[in-house]
């Protein structure tokens, strides 16, 4: 987005005398000059992921599930993004089934149930596992649980099923929320 700043510079006054008359008549000049002033705003949750190439699969699965537009919304939405390598652990074969138009229900759960409605930096998530005996259990916008723990300084999330995920890369901004990449793919029931 472009901001134009208009900056006023003004003439010197002119004086003019006519006829031994003390009769003034003063010329203003106004010149405007344009200053260009560049604002870059952070893009959001889509755009964010897609400029990382980190997250290409994760990019690719959110256009097969049709939730460019969601998740491109006002949010705040807290994302636990597994990256590539997260999806390479899958079981081979299952991103591919996954892709497929008539698992679009399936894909769609399977993503929504990495996001979190609300804007939840690393601190946050911290101070509530810290503030609840070590586990902070949240509800996806799937509708599932997930439970977040703490081993090693890291946080650790634990799927439906008992699958455990490390955030690698926490707090990556974006517009409508915030990303934590994750190397594991957890999975609803």
């Amino acid at each position: 987005m472009k901001l134009i700043k208009p900056l006023t510079v003004l003439a010197i006054g002119i004086m003019f005398t006519s006829c031994g008359e003390s009769k003034k008549e003063e010329v203003v000049e106004e010149v405007v000059a344009e200053e260009v002033v560049e604002v870059v705003e952070t893009p959001n949750i889509v755009g964010v992921a897609s400029s990382n190439a980190d997250f290409s699969t994760l990019v690719t699965a959110v256009g097969a599930a049709e939730l460019v537009e969601t998740l491109s919304g006002e949010g705040p939405f807290t994302v636990f993004a597994p990256t590539n390598d997260a999806f390479n652990k899958l079981p081979a074969g299952t991103v591919e089934t996954l892709l497929k138009a008539e698992n679009k229900d399936k894909l769609t759960s399977v993503l929504t149930y990495h996001v979190v409605a609300g804007k939840f930096e690393a601190a946050a998530v911290i101070e509530a596992i810290n503030s609840n005996n070590g586990k902070f259990e949240v509800t996806t916008v799937q509708g599932g649980k997930i439970t977040l723990s703490l081993e090693n300084e890291k946080v650790v999330l634990t799927d439906a099923n008992g699958g455990k995920a490390i955030v690698v890369i926490a707090d990556v901004a974006a517009s409508n929320g915030v990303i934590h990449a994750i190397d594991t793919v957890v999975m609803p029931k």
